[in-house]
């Protein structure tokens, strides 16, 4: 699987976890990454991200507790993601309970921009615009 063999590449960078495919819950994809979200990483993650974001009305969660390091390559990757799914009338959230990564957001003015939360959340109602308890457009 050319995603995997990917993954294994990029070492220690951001990746699925070995052996798991993205889990749905109620309607969200949940992805887990962990290690460091830069230029490699970014790389070998794009095209399953697009993978995940090709339909109508996505929604989709970034696990993002396991991460260590985030690059501008990275937030780049999760920009293109949230406009992605944006464009489709989908959902993102990002998980963390990282005060690096909210400042990171912070610093440099993306910090209203993506939904963050703590934990995974309970499963989606399905997608809608960002917040929470939102509800799907009708």
């Amino acid at each position: 699987m050319a995603e995997r063999d990917a993954a294994h590449a990029a070492g220690h960078h951001t990746a699925p976890h070995p052996g798991a495919d993205p889990v749905v819950p109620g309607t969200a994809t949940v992805v887990s990454l962990h290690g460091e979200i830069d230029l490699p990483a970014v790389l070998a993650l794009s095209d399953r991200l697009d993978d995940l974001t090709a339909h109508a009305h996505p929604a989709l969660v970034l696990d993002l507790r396991s991460v260590d390091f985030i690059d501008c390559a990275g937030l780049g990757a999760l920009c293109r993601v949230r406009n992605r799914i944006l464009a489709r009338r989908g959902r993102l959230l990002l998980v963390t309970e990282s005060r690096g990564f909210h400042g990171l957001l912070r610093a440099t003015g993306l910090g209203g921009v993506f939904e963050v939360v703590a934990g995974l959340p309970r499963p989606l109602h399905g997608p809608g615009p960002c917040g929470p308890g939102a509800t799907p457009p009708g």
